[in-house]
């Protein structure tokens, strides 16, 4: 049973042809693995035991049959509490939710993962309304690291990221508002891609605006795009949504990086400082970049630090969020959340218009950029997982999680796909390297990655 919990979903769909297990089976061992991990990292709200298992069923009749869904039929997948789910409360990690609603919609994502046979699990955790970037929250008590349990898992969508690193389901969906997928990702050691925006819809739409993406989390890159193929797909319910992807992500991981024009920012012009081991790992990792073919040349983009005009959308989507809660609901928001929502409160609109003129000029400044590289490569941190029930590293003198993510929230405000990979190691802790391409180029991101992975690159750094 444990060993089918460390299978990629890949190779789950290929079982499921062969015979050599059914969705019963796997759905099963990974309820017994979510039980297993949940009493230490705390990765879930809830578990759908019962409906998993009239779905595993379900698909597992299919495959006797010869008549799957699609590649994902009976594949188990967890879904982040942002993101509704038809039957289960939907509480965004606040206690000023009441879970007694009517919960009879599916979000886009999930809604097109049910229509292709997918098992969901469970609802896994997020800080209140996702407004962090570590996960923890007075509802759901805090989430932590699967190599460390007295570190973070990141976050918002830390739950599921700790869920798909210790095999309680190999896919996962989570949102990314500012590093949301990516954070969570590099401190779990897994794979994350925060698409072009409008790439995957979303609904209800987000009080975050454009800076709101939803991504999958998996194994490695081919899980990634097994799952983007079902996600990726336009939803009327989202006015900002894209038409269909060219072609199929699943076909477009081949043919490697050589002949890719790679720019290699290790600290963004100097302005991040990165602890050295970190820096240290992606340095090799994108020396195999260029052992595999690209022209990699260390370079920076026209970055200068949006840190301002990120707050000043962020804090403003957060009041907006809150907006309807009386006082006392108030009260029971986490203090941090509550601090950034009266500062979001306090914005006009000349204030929120002059961070959009901001954001315009990044992308079109990251545009020009990727019109002589195909991707941009970071860290995706500078730092690795620290204590856990805390927003920014103990003696960091930061205030906001922003300040230690400097490297993924200026591609939310671009918009542009962004992907985490684990490279390797410092002292236990997983690392993350960074890879940006233009906006719809997910292919080149996905292509990239998975060639990553196909040379060998892995948390061992090897």
């Amino acid at each position: 049973m444990s060993e089918l919990t460390e299978l990629t979903a890949a190779r789950l769909v290929d079982g499921y042809r062969k015979g050599e297990f059914g969705p019963m089976e796997v759905t099963r061992a990974a309820l017994r693995r979510a039980e297993e991990i949940q009493p230490e990292v705390n990765a879930f709200v809830r578990l759908l035991a019962d409906d998993a298992l009239e779905r595993a069923a379900a698909s597992e009749e299919r495959w006797r049959r010869g008549d799957q869904l699609g590649p994902l039929d009976g594949v188990p997948v967890t879904v982040k509490d942002i993101l509704l789910l038809r039957g289960a409360p939907t509480l965004k990690g606040s206690r000023t939710v009441d879970p007694a609603g009517r919960w009879d919609e599916d979000a886009p994502s999930v809604a097109r993962l049910r229509e292709r046979g997918a098992v969901f699990l469970g609802k896994t955790t997020t800080p209140e309304f996702g407004w962090k970037g570590v996960t923890d929250s007075s509802l759901s008590g805090v989430t932590r690291n699967p190599h460390d349990p007295s570190r973070t898992a990141g976050g918002s969508s830390g739950g599921a990221a700790a869920a798909v690193a210790l095999g309680a389901g190999p896919l996962a969906l989570g949102t990314d508002g500012g590093g949301s997928v990516r954070i969570p990702a590099a401190f779990c050691g897994i794979f994350a891609l925060k698409p072009t925006y409008g790439r995957v819809p979303l609904y209800p739409a987000s009080a975050f605006g454009t800076l709101a993406h939803v991504g999958p989390m998996t194994r490695d890159a081919a899980d990634a795009a097994l799952l983007m193929d079902a996600i990726a797909a336009p939803d009327s319910r989202d006015w900002s949504g894209l038409p269909p992807a060219p072609r199929p992500f699943s076909e477009a991981l081949g043919g490697g990086v050589r002949g890719l024009r790679v720019a290699f920012s290790p600290s963004l012009g100097g302005q991040v400082r990165v602890d050295p081991g970190v820096a240290a790992v992606v340095r090799r990792a994108v020396e195999r970049l260029a052992g595999l073919g690209a022209y990699v040349e260390e370079t920076d983009p026209d970055l200068a630090d949006p840190v301002e005009a990120f707050h000043t959308l962020w804090f403003a989507g957060a009041a907006r969020v809150t907006q309807a809660l009386g006082r006392e609901q108030r009260e029971r928001l986490d203090p941090g959340l509550r601090e950034i929502c009266r500062e979001g409160g306090r914005l006009s609109a000349l204030d929120y218009l002059a961070a959009v003129d901001v954001r315009m000029d990044l992308g079109r400044r990251m545009g020009r950029f990727h019109d002589t590289y195909d991707l941009l490569v970071t860290p995706t941190l500078p730092v690795t997982a620290f204590e856990a029930g805390a927003e920014v590293p103990r003696g960091s003198g930061h205030r906001r999680w922003t300040g230690w993510t400097p490297f993924t929230y200026p591609f939310n405000l671009t918009q542009q796909p962004a992907a985490s990979v684990p490279v390797g190691l410092v002292d236990g802790l997983p690392v993350g390297l960074q890879l940006v391409a233009a906006r719809h180029r997910d292919d080149l991101v996905l292509r990239a990655a998975h060639a990553l992975y196909e040379a060998g690159v892995t948390l061992s750094g090897s």
